[in-house]
């Protein structure tokens, strides 16, 4: 799973992957249309999906780690749309993530998770990399 130079921009709709960084901005290609666009940091905020993590009831679960419990249950329990009620959302959540913090987790923290899930799966960035996976040693041994 790769989450590194993905962000989601506020006030813009889906994710976006990081083109450049500029002293004053972000380039970003949005995921869905591919167009690039500069962002200024005036006017946007920038949430890189690598620092994103769920309040649990005794820290927190990094954002990688809930997709990937979501990946691994998704034959017994299906990924929901994210314009499920938010009761269902919750419930749903609760299966993925049983410690999350009732306290803190909302259902529009969830739905949201819900919709990158969607995105991410769509264009293929939950599958394994393969620098994730470490490859067999190539040095022979004397």
């Amino acid at each position: 799973m790769n989450l590194k130079d993905l962000v989601a921009i506020t006030g813009v709709a889906g994710l976006n992957k990081m083109v450049a960084n500029r002293s004053n901005g972000l380039v970003a290609e949005h995921l869905d249309t591919g167009k690039t666009k500069f962002y200024p940091i005036r006017k946007y905020q920038f949430t890189p999906l690598e620092t994103v993590a769920i309040y649990t009831d005794t820290d927190t679960a990094d954002l990688k780690q809930v997709l990937q419990s979501m990946m691994d249950k998704k034959d017994e329990h299906p990924v929901p749309e994210s314009t499920i009620s938010g009761t269902d959302a919750m419930d749903y959540f609760e299966i993925i993530l049983p410690e999350y913090n009732r306290d803190r987790v909302f259902a529009s923290d969830v739905k949201k998770i819900l919709k990158w899930y969607h995105i991410l799966d769509e264009k293929g960035y939950l599958e394994m990399e393969s620098e994730e996976i470490d490859p067999p040693s190539t040095e022979e041994t004397e």
